[in-house]
């Protein structure tokens, strides 16, 4: 089968698309023929080995282990392994699971569910990765109420977008924090207020949120703490360095007295669970993937310097090429 590959760490030069071993599922696996995957914030730093802190957890010290990225997957089950009891050959799923820049992925069954009904394998493949992450950021992290006021920074992009419209199913009213061309497609979302942060400073303003969720921020912590009610919270997701986001957990309660607010930070821990309550969500059109741009395997160097670059609108997508899985 084909699949990008990097051998060694640095940009998106060293990736290329080479022939590799089909996999085979195990026991409890599922091998899933791809048919859309997407680009996530997690592949350029695997690919460039950034933060360092990344190759200490058992991805590589001085060359990745994991040589195929790529974590969102969308596509059809081909085999099943024999203690899986969730899926058949045939089912239309969509799930996580490192190794998806290729035409074959094998996953594990917990990390799958069947592909909901309205979308197409583009739109699902666009959804485990950053729409859990903005789950669990809003929902475990974050305990958002109905009713509650939530702040969202970064609410353009891939997390964001998904953040935007879960915080408005689940009752919030929300305040996103976006540039001025992408206002009005915040807006769209449900945003019921929509702050442009290069002519507004939102911890400059006397409102107050029981939640803010800062994607990839890079303002101060003491910042958010300023926009936060008593007893609110400040979840962080990537974050403008590694520094920030590691530091947060020792330097919030210095920065809080010790008491009152609270900050989290996110890593995505994708399950079926959150796969089948976003699906319950996609189906009744509450949630809906925004796709900015489609590109193929081959051109998942080009996607990476794209999102790299830091101005996508909602999500990039790997299509197939049609006719080249074997």
């Amino acid at each position: 089968m084909k699949a990008i590959v990097a051998t060694k760490y640095g940009s998106p030069d060293v990736l290329q698309l080479q022939e590799v071993e089909k996999p085979t599922p195990g026991d409890d696996r599922v091998l899933v023929k791809i048919r859309a995957t997407s680009v996530n914030a997690l592949d350029w730093h695997l690919l460039r080995g950034k933060p360092f802190l990344v190759r200490f957890m058992g991805f590589g010290l001085m060359k990745p282990k994991r040589k195929v990225l790529g974590a969102d997957v969308a596509g059809i089950v081909e085999a099943v392994g024999k203690n899986v009891k969730r899926f058949h050959p045939g089912d239309e799923v969509f799930g996580n699971q490192l190794g998806c820049f290729a035409e074959y992925v094998s996953v594990r069954e917990d990390g799958l569910a069947l592909k909901p009904a309205n979308l197409s394998f583009e739109a699902a493949a666009a959804v485990p990765v950053a729409a859990v992450t903005a789950l669990q950021g809003l929902r475990k992290k974050g305990q958002l109420q109905p009713g509650q006021r939530v702040l969202i920074l970064g609410a353009s992009g891939g997390v964001g977008t998904f953040a935007v419209q879960i915080a408005k199913s689940l009752g919030a009213e929300v305040t996103a924090v976006c540039s001025t061309r992408n206002m009005e497609k915040v807006r769209s979302l449900g945003a019921d207020w929509v702050i442009d942060y290069t002519k507004e400073d939102f911890t400059q303003k006397e409102q107050q949120y029981d939640l803010i969720l800062v994607v990839n921020g890079r303002r101060s912590l003491s910042a958010y703490k300023h926009a936060l009610r008593p007893n609110g919270r400040c979840v962080m997701i990537g974050g403008g360095s590694m520094a920030q986001l590691l530091g947060g957990r020792l330097a919030w309660p210095l920065i809080s007295g010790g008491k009152g607010t609270k900050w989290a930070g996110v890593m995505a821990d994708v399950t079926h669970e959150e796969l089948d309550f976003l699906k319950s969500l996609l189906e009744a059109g509450k949630v809906v993937p925004v796709v900015e741009k489609r590109y193929t395997l081959s051109q998942v160097p080009d996607a990476i310097r794209y999102l790299e670059a830091g101005h996508a609108q909602g999500k990039l997508v790997i299509t197939m090429e049609a006719g080249t899985a074997t």
